[in-house]
């Protein structure tokens, strides 16, 4: 579990870097005059480095700089390169063969990458959750029947059916990870912790909520990255993170996008700002009376304002968001309807549930200030229908859990964000029946959505696949479960002298790619 990180811990545990926050701007010590390191900030820290039950991008951006896949992305590119394969075909729609380049070695003493570890690698996620059950990511290789091994090197991956996501959701991505089968069999549950890749970097140091140190491969064989050492900050408020920046205690953090001007003005410092293609939503659980009732789903709908909720949240810095796929994405539903503040006809729809004014719900959202924010407003244009909504604010590692299992019968509303990938097939798999106690925090179950998502994940046809997932957020609009609130964007603050790397989704961080200007 992620713990808090205060203004006041931060500051008294930051350590190395303290000395430097003193420093004038520019003034630094010799070791970070020859920019050895980056020092950069992470939202939490780590909870499970396992590839197949990694809880976000956090872990994955990790994972992603110490180990290899068969094919990667290209700096800050959705297209890929090849990585750890010498080749890859794809031979029909449910065959695609590769080839391992000779000679990659896993660290900590654990051998040669081979064509056994990929299989190992990628069957897996059918048996990688508690008890042998699927990972969290087992969407991701749901087309796959086997991996045949036909030499040290070579291999076939086989699937069931075509899996056109498979080339930009998996194989460059997290559920395309190689890792040790030998490594993996000798840790046993150490491998939540203990990273043992075959890339650029590796896990030097680990201190809990306090730092991740990542330190050159010295096995690497592959380009030199710019950056001996990347140390990783758990730092959990974005002010924090802001401070921390200013003083020079990081050279790269995310901002908040209200704060993106005033970043602007500060000597030394370059401010990106990225259309972002994740997304923000209430999500409303299903199960849970009165919630149960679509007139009560819909009475809520009616009664918050989008615009003016996003508009208050992020000081007008993004967009609201009128479904679960960005523009610009495959299946974006550009004639989403654009549901208008509606407070008679609010009150008439809980009326008509029996619901009595002043009853009480409550609103479950993450320890952010944009989204306290949103809850604030929530909260007052709720109690103009007569919704008692009370907040539940949590931070990170409490949040993402409190949907889980059993507990997550019990969540009432909740304000979730979760990161885009470059496939629809990515964005719209949490919300299958399976996804029911994992992250379907809706708990909603319906099976025209679950047999369109099927289909549409495993056609070739484009234009076919885009009607079908339009078909998808017509049906996600019909329960009345979703209030799409922005698809947000991604601002970060970095000192000018660094080029850092980062996927067109925000949240993917490539730092074997960051570079010195």
């Amino acid at each position: 579990m992620a713990f808090p990180v205060t203004r006041r811990a931060f500051l008294k545990t930051s350590g190395l870097l303290a000395g430097a926050a003193a420093l004038p701007f520019g003034a630094m010590n010799p070791a970070f005059a020859a920019r050895e390191r980056i020092t950069l900030r992470i939202a939490r820290d780590f909870q499970s480095l396992d590839p197949a039950n990694r809880v976000s991008y956090i872990e994955e951006t990790i994972i992603r700089a110490c180990t290899q896949k068969l094919i990667s992305f290209k700096k800050g590119q959705f297209e890929w390169e090849l990585d750890a394969a010498k080749s890859i075909e794809k031979v029909s729609p449910t065959e695609i063969t590769f080839e391992l380049k000779p000679g990659q070695n896993f660290t900590g003493g654990y051998g040669e990458m081979t064509a056994e570890d990929v299989k190992f690698s990628f069957e897996r996620f059918q048996t990688a959750g508690p008890n042998g059950t699927k990972s969290e990511y087992a969407s991701d290789w749901a087309a796959l029947d086997k991996v045949e091994v036909t030499g040290k090197y070579t291999g076939k991956i086989l699937l069931k059916n075509p899996a056109p996501s498979l080339w930009l959701t998996t194989l460059p991505d997290g559920s395309g990870t190689i890792i040790s089968k030998k490594a993996f069999e000798a840790l046993g549950d150490k491998v939540k912790t203990t990273l043992i890749g075959s890339g650029p970097y590796q896990i030097a140091e680990w201190v809990p909520n306090q730092k991740v140190v990542l330190r050159l491969n010295p096995e690497w064989k592959g380009a030199k990255p710019s950056f001996n050492e990347v140390v990783l900050r758990p730092i959990a408020d974005p002010k924090t993170a802001e401070l921390a920046f200013r003083s020079n205690e990081l050279d790269f953090t995310v901002i908040e996008p209200a704060s993106a001007k005033e970043f602007e003005k500060i000597p030394g410092t370059k401010v990106i700002n990225l259309d972002s293609i994740n997304f923000v939503w209430i999500g409303l659980n299903v199960e849970k009376a009165p919630l149960n009732d679509i007139k009560v789903r819909e009475a809520i709908r009616k009664a918050i304002d989008v615009d003016e909720v996003v508009l208050a949240a992020f000081n007008g810095a993004v967009k609201p968001a009128r479904s679960i796929i960005a523009p610009g994405l495959l299946g974006y539903w550009k004639d989403a309807p654009v549901y208008k503040r509606d407070v008679a006809g609010a009150k008439k729809l809980l009326a008509e549930a029996g619901v009595k004014p002043g009853t009480k719900l409550k609103l479950t959202l993450l320890n952010r200030p944009a989204y306290q924010t949103a809850g604030v407003v929530i909260q007052a244009m709720l109690q103009e229908v007569g919704i008692d909504l009370q907040l539940e604010v949590l931070d990170g590692g409490a949040f993402w859990s409190v949907g889980k299992g059993e507990s997550g019968k019990n969540l009432e509303l909740s304000l979730q964000r979760f990161g885009g990938k470059a496939d629809p097939a990515f964005h719209t798999q949490w919300f299958v029946k399976e996804q029911i106690g994992v992250w379907n925090w809706q708990r909603w179950d319906s099976p025209t959505f679950d047999k369109i998502y099927t289909e549409a994940a495993s056609t070739d046809d484009t234009a076919k696949r885009n009607q079908l997932y339009i078909d998808l957020q017509k049906e996600m609009d019909k329960s009345a479960a979703y209030i799409w609130l922005t698809h947000e964007a991604n601002v970060f603050a970095t000192k000018q002298w660094l080029d850092p790397a980062i996927l067109p989704n925000g949240d993917d961080l490539q730092y074997a790619l960051y570079k010195e200007v």
